[in-house]
């Protein structure tokens, strides 16, 4: 295990009817005018957006609003929410969404202090040096952006999806009310849980040995978010299934699992190049990415994917490359059994895409940890996947 500072200072609430209490946090932190950030309008129809204005109104907050952010979220609506935070001189910023809107947030929340370009910031050619703070209501437990440091947005001009890091990205506070995620479509609850399985996947898949403890968090996430999942897609209006889902989401990428570990990140790079020539789902391109890395890489640590298939997926076999094999092909079986894609082809790419986003994967230099991937170990991995 390798060494590490961990400090992750957003004060999480969670549970059953918070979301009600935004308003009474933000005045506690003498914040009185934000930014209402939000997506393309689930808020409305499940009722959150009348729960957090109507909290930020009791408590005396001033608010304006922004909707429209895209799942995959892109530079050209950060742009317009910094001017018009500018414009408006606001304190703080409430993103009331899933993983895309808390992004945004981040990247606003930084850009408002940014004399030039908010893209400058995901090019590397300056640094965040302060941002306003944030205040979140998530509706889709899944990316872990509520309680972590990172942001991940595109530049749909120039097929560009960078992630950025940093502790000014950490929100203020976040809730977590599973409740009010009971009415998310199927395909929602789908990528959610591709996505905190990938979360969880990279850092256990790093390569860095003599992590048992780490290991164990892991699975347990790992077990956790394949049992919820699995009784929400017969039952969405579990409570305590959708909890244990939520709370996965966030743990998978709070920082906690990820201590004294490498990571990998592999997987999350080439999914990016998916997601700059279409619009396919974060989770959705995850789940296809992903089996296929694990079967270009797995001699890397075939006694690491022996174990995943043993510890998570039961399975049994003589030697740790059978194992690993097996696992492979389970976890496929999974994905395929929750309704998730495994191919390319099921999402409409076709052969001519690959050379073009293996280039694009490797546009800042190589990928993983595991085993370094240039472009033509990632045109391997798509041809796998397709």
């Amino acid at each position: 295990m390798k060494n590490f500072d961990y400090n992750n200072p957003t004060r999480l609430v969670f549970g059953k009817g918070t979301a009600e209490n935004i308003g009474k946090y933000i005045a506690g932190y003498g914040d009185r005018k934000v930014l209402l950030l939000y997506g393309k309008g689930s808020i409305f129809a499940n009722g959150t957006y009348d729960k957090v204005t109507r909290s930020l109104r009791e408590n005396g907050i001033d608010f304006l609003e922004l909707g429209g952010v895209k799942p995959n979220p892109v530079i050209s609506k950060v742009r317009e929410a910094v001017g018009l935070m500018r414009r408006e001189k606001v304190d703080a910023i409430v993103p009331v969404g899933g993983g895309s809107v808390f992004d945004t947030a981040k990247a606003c929340a930084a850009g408002y202090f940014h004399d030039g370009d908010p893209w400058d910031l995901y090019e590397g050619k300056a640094k965040v040096t302060k941002a306003l703070p944030i205040y979140g209501v998530l509706t889709i437990s899944a990316t872990g952006s509520e309680m972590n440091h990172n942001s991940v947005i595109m530049n749909e001009e120039e097929k560009k999806k960078w992630g950025l890091g940093s502790r000014a990205f950490y929100p203020r506070l976040s809730i977590v009310d599973p409740s009010i995620q009971a009415t998310l479509p199927r395909n929602q609850t789908v990528n959610g849980a591709c996505d905190t399985l990938a979360h969880v996947f990279e850092a256990y898949f790093g390569g860095t040995p003599s992590t048992r403890m780490q290991d164990e968090l892991s699975e347990g996430i790992m077990r956790t978010t394949m049992d919820s999942v699995r009784i929400l897609l017969d039952d969405p209006s579990d409570y305590d299934a959708r909890a244990e889902l939520a709370w996965a989401a966030t743990l998978a990428l709070n920082g906690l699992n990820g201590l004294g570990r490498a990571g990998d990140w592999a997987s999350h790079g080439i999914e990016h190049s998916l997601s700059a020539f279409t619009d396919i789902a974060h989770g959705e391109g995850l789940a296809i990415v992903f089996p296929a890395w694990m079967k270009y890489v797995y001699r890397e640590d075939p006694e690491k994917f022996a174990r995943f298939g043993e510890k998570v997926l039961g399975i049994e076999k003589a030697s740790a490359e059978e194992m690993a094999l097996d696992a492979i092909e389970a976890l496929k079986v999974f994905l395929r059994s929750i309704g998730a894609p495994v191919t390319l082809r099921e999402r409409g790419f076709t052969e001519d895409m690959l050379l073009p986003m293996a280039e694009n994967a490797v546009m800042k230099g190589s990928l993983g940890s595991l085993k370094k991937l240039g472009k033509e170990d990632v045109l391997e991995i798509l041809k796998i996947a397709f």
